[in-house]
């Protein structure tokens, strides 16, 4: 009974250390799988933002679109692809692509932004009437996966240098129309009273 007793407590313990064991090993499998599901989650959470929605410039001038991107993984520099493309009514046009201009012989579009610094925005040298459209922002992460930014509306307005005043072509042809249209109704109006106010200057010259 002596070495039962021994026994039993031996036996008792290895039983409820290796359940003891089992268990752990089970909260250590459930404890290590959360961050793995979080890694897997964090490439989605990759944000490129374009603030403001809209931009205007005149002819002539510089015009820079903001483009920044954020991630906290944080991937690395020289494997980040960055793309600018223009929508209008043309359909759509690529401006940058790796980073570099794409138009050739066209050196008015490059990109700005500091990488590092989540910066990836776009300067229009000298725009012209032509440049209007709405731009986009297109990040490549190393991985293959693109995020694309939701655009910036960019309306060009003419200068006409009259005055410091601006207006568009449409807009001065309209006034220009109704500018020649009043003074033909002017002229409809008045053209018989100036005819009977001619002949009575000519009748009373006569008296």
């Amino acid at each position: 009974s002596t070495i039962l007793f021994f026994l039993f407590p031996a036996t008792d313990v290895g039983i409820t250390g290796g359940n003891a064991s089992k268990e752990n090993a089970a909260v250590v499998t459930h404890v290590t799988a959360q961050p793995s599901s979080l890694t897997t989650l964090e490439p989605w959470s990759f944000l490129v933002s374009q603030t403001p929605a809209k931009e205007k410039a005149k002819e002539g001038e510089t015009v820079v679109l903001n483009c920044h991107f954020n991630s906290p993984q944080h991937p690395s520099l020289t494997d980040l692809m960055v793309k600018w493309y223009k929508e209008d009514e043309k359909g759509q046009t690529d401006l940058l692509e790796n980073n570099v201009t794409v138009l050739p012989n066209n050196s008015r579009f490059f990109m700005s932004g500091d990488l590092s610094q989540g910066d990836a925005s776009l300067v229009i040298l000298n725009v012209t009437t032509s440049d209007h459209g709405i731009y986009f922002c297109e990040v490549t992460l190393p991985d293959g996966k693109v995020v694309t930014g939701d655009g910036t509306k960019l309306r060009i307005r003419r200068a006409l240098g009259l005055f410091g005043i601006e207006e568009s072509i449409g807009t001065i042809i309209g006034v220009v129309a109704a500018g020649i249209g009043g003074i033909v109704v002017l002229i409809i109006v008045f053209t018989p009273k100036l005819r009977k106010c001619i002949l009575c200057m000519r009748q009373e010259s006569r008296q």
